[in-house]
């Protein structure tokens, strides 16, 4: 018996996120983290299963960082935010994911750099404010 493939069912419309595939460009998807302590939390996921950068063909490597520059300039852009963070782990699930988390001045000390991965329960936004923030850096990404 297979398992499903959370990223499959994502990038096929069978599981939803907040603000849905915002974009798909160059072999890749972007959408929201859900749930997520941070707004304008994004991730480029590979459309086909490459777990890690090594998987990745030499003409996805090529367009992840213009595109991954791109989101990180529009969430800094569209939101306010100071910084934005790239963590590629590749642990759990088959296809690539890069995360792109934004650093807020109020973002806590807590949920900054790696640990942005440790928030707890209480830290999880609603999904209106995850898609609101979603659309936004989309609305900038695409002037």
């Amino acid at each position: 018996m297979s398992h499903p493939c959370t990223a499959c069912e994502l990038l096929e419309g069978a599981r939803e996120v907040p603000g849905g595939i915002l974009l798909r460009e160059d072999g890749f998807a972007l959408h929201a983290l859900d749930p997520s302590p941070l707004p304008g939390w994004l991730v480029l996921t590979s459309e086909r299963h490459a777990r890690a950068w090594y998987d990745l063909h030499e003409s996805e490597l090529r367009q992840l960082g213009p595109l991954a520059a791109r989101v990180m300039a529009a969430q800094r852009a569209a939101l306010g935010a100071e910084h934005a963070y790239a963590f590629a782990i590749g642990d759990l699930l088959l296809h690539f994911h890069l995360h792109l988390v934004p650093r807020y001045a109020g973002t806590p000390e807590r949920l900054r750099g790696r640990r942005c991965f440790e928030g707890l329960p209480e830290d999880t936004l609603p999904a209106a404010d995850v898609a609101e923030a979603a659309r936004r850096v989309l609305a900038t990404l695409r002037r």
